[in-house]
């Protein structure tokens, strides 16, 4: 069970947001500053988020060659604004070893299938869950789409990995949405699961339903000793 510590960027800050409102930042500190305090811990991966990006519909590949820059080598997964299949292979050119695709994949059976049949094992499918309904364009909107349809559409496209947010949970520090996780776990696609995720107890109960990685965002803030507006 990989737990995989959560960068996510907004101008040239790393940044923490109270379930994904642009409004509601309750951590803030340079990026090269924050990077290099993730790297000293030694995480077998570390999660980029380009708030901006995904806000603004463009991935800045700037942002993921500076993140690479001070990784140290460590492989990074990268989300955010990556709207096409040459967005995602300029991410993966930046320095990205993995890439989370999820508005994109959402267009069509067709654009999910082609991202999956290009990048394979290098993909993460983005579930991003609100209400029972997967959001897109950086959370700012949600579609007809429910869980249950988008993990058949993946199931069929032969997708790899989930990457799967509790939107309700994320920057919460409530714990994880373990039914949801559940859920999706019992398609049989590997699950990386965020949102809420407060400690190790929490990355234990989701070992045991079956995630295969736990991404952290304020609970590794406070592995960290750093202070956030809860």
């Amino acid at each position: 069970m990989q737990v995989i510590p959560a960068l996510d960027l907004l101008g040239n800050d790393a940044v923490r947001l109270e379930q994904g409102d642009f409004e509601r930042v309750i951590f803030r500190q340079p990026i090269e500053e924050f990077m290099s305090r993730i790297v000293a811990t030694a995480p077998p991966l570390i999660h980029i988020v380009d708030l901006q990006g995904a806000r603004d519909g463009a991935l800045r590949s700037e942002v993921v060659l500076r993140c690479a820059a001070v990784a140290d080598g460590i492989p990074l997964q990268v989300s955010g604004g990556i709207r096409s299949i040459e967005a995602a292979r300029a991410a993966l050119d930046a320095g990205a070893s993995r890439v989370i695709v999820g508005t994109a994949a959402w267009e069509s059976d067709d654009a999910l299938k082609l991202f999956a049949r290009t990048f394979g094992e290098q993909l993460l499918v983005a579930l991003d869950v609100a209400d029972g309904r997967i959001a897109v364009r950086g959370w700012t909107a949600t579609g007809g789409l429910d869980v249950d349809d988008a993990l058949s559409r993946c199931t069929d496209a032969g997708v790899v990995r989930l990457h799967v947010t509790a939107i309700e949970r994320d920057g919460t520090m409530r714990g994880p949405n373990l039914a949801l996780y559940r859920k999706v776990c019992a398609s049989g696609i590997a699950v990386v699961a965020a949102g809420g995720i407060r400690d190790d107890d929490d990355v234990d109960a989701l070992a045991e339903i079956g995630c295969e990685a736990a991404v952290m965002g304020l609970g590794y803030l406070s592995r960290l000793g750093l202070e956030f507006d809860a």
